[in-house]
């Protein structure tokens, strides 16, 4: 397209790409998951039973994962992988730039948390940072697979081993991604998922837990229902974490389709990558070298020492144009006040900071056709060049 100037901008009253707003994820249920769940509630069946047990067996086997535990929520999910794998006082490296619930729970543990930093170019948490910032008292490494994209397993595991250091990863966003061409699953102590709503399955609430050692299983399991071992017989303190058989049934559904969705998110996002490589002023992620990303989140970063707007300003111009944003994150969580008492670690992750004021997510889904996609980098261009220095 040609160059545009702050006139042509949709903003500015210019004519916009779009005349209505592309979407930006692709939500809801399809008659056959809402046939699903409706076949669970005329059976009275509620509870967690088959459709559970089905969607843990495939979901673990698609996930390269042994074993798979249904849970209400992915926040619960971090709860009982860290219940099962951490003793309170344990001290634990976690990124800064991630969602809150990775630490938050972490806290809740009665873990001692020190942050690490990212990569500025995939958003993943920085081994090296994480090796510089390991200590006698460090216990576990605990990680996101953020926006999709996994981070660098191969070092995360062999710092992991050198450092005799247990590892959690955070799948919330990262269903069917890849590393070195195997699931997710196939890697760490535990992983975490979240099937909440807005997930690339997303079954209204839920998640799960995976590992490849029926030991911990059987920990975990216990302490997701009362710590319950045997009818009626607990042996440790538990909660009532289970999932019900109408969401794993709404799972179960969605997980017939998620291959074939993941893919066209990748074809999009391949879209995306080569037309934004050519954009002055717009960075778009580098996935981690060895990683298939499921792109849950597609996130760009403004260069600010390109243009003459922030990246808010830059947002606004994006929306008018018909393509909405969403910022993921607007803080570290070394800001966030419910970690106030962590707060004098900021000046350790520049990157995280850094990132909070340069990131922007642009629509990705599989129901984006190729016109939307192109349209959408349009408007990046159109934006981009109106506000270059």
């Amino acid at each position: 397209m040609t160059t545009a100037t702050a006139s042509d901008l949709a903003i500015n009253g210019g004519t916009p790409v779009f005349e209505s707003n592309v979407p930006f994820m692709a939500v809801g249920l399809t008659k056959k998951d809402i046939a699903a769940a409706n076949e669970v509630l005329e059976s009275g069946m509620l509870r967690a039973a088959s459709k559970c047990a089905a969607l843990e067996e495939q979901f673990a086997a698609k996930s390269d994962a042994k074993i798979g535990l249904t849970c209400s929520n992915g926040t619960t999910a971090l709860q009982l992988a860290y219940g099962a794998l951490l003793e309170r006082g344990d001290e634990v490296i976690a990124p800064a730039w991630t969602y809150i619930a990775t630490v938050s729970m972490l806290v809740a543990a009665g873990a001692n948390v020190v942050f690490c930093d990212c990569l500025e170019d995939s958003y993943q948490a920085d081994p090296a940072d994480i090796e510089k910032k390991i200590t006698p008292n460090t216990k576990a490494i605990a990680v996101t697979h953020l926006y999709g994209i996994p981070v660098d397993i191969d070092a995360i595991q062999a710092i992991a081993k050198k450092h005799n250091l247990k590892v959690i990863y955070d799948c919330a966003q990262a269903h069917l991604a890849e590393y070195n061409n195997k699931g997710l699953g196939a890697y760490g102590d535990a992983c975490t998922y979240s099937f909440y709503a807005t997930k690339n399955l997303g079954t209204g609430e839920g998640g799960m837990v995976t590992v490849n050692d029926q030991e911990l299983a059987n920990t975990i399991s216990a302490l997701r229902s009362h710590g319950e071992t045997d009818k009626y017989l607990h042996t440790s303190i538990g909660f009532n974490y289970r999932m019900n058989d109408i969401t794993g049934a709404i799972g179960l559904s969605k997980l017939e389709t998620l291959g074939t969705e993941t893919d066209r998110r990748r074809e999009v996002a391949n879209i995306y990558h080569n037309r934004i490589d050519s954009i002055t002023g717009v960075n778009r992620p580098v996935p981690t070298e060895g990683s298939n990303p499921a792109w849950h989140l597609y996130t760009c970063r403004v260069d600010l020492g390109a243009l003459t707007c922030t990246r808010d300003e830059f947002c606004a111009a994006l929306n008018k144009e018909g393509v909405p944003s969403a910022v993921h994150y607007p803080k570290p969580l070394t800001q966030q006040p419910a970690f106030s008492d962590l707060a004098n670690q900021e000046s350790g992750v520049p990157v995280s900071v850094k990132l909070a004021s340069t990131v922007f997510c642009i629509p990705i889904h599989q129901n984006l056709t190729d016109d939307q996609a192109n349209g959408v980098c349009d408007a990046i261009a159109k934006v981009a060049n109106a506000f270059a220095k």
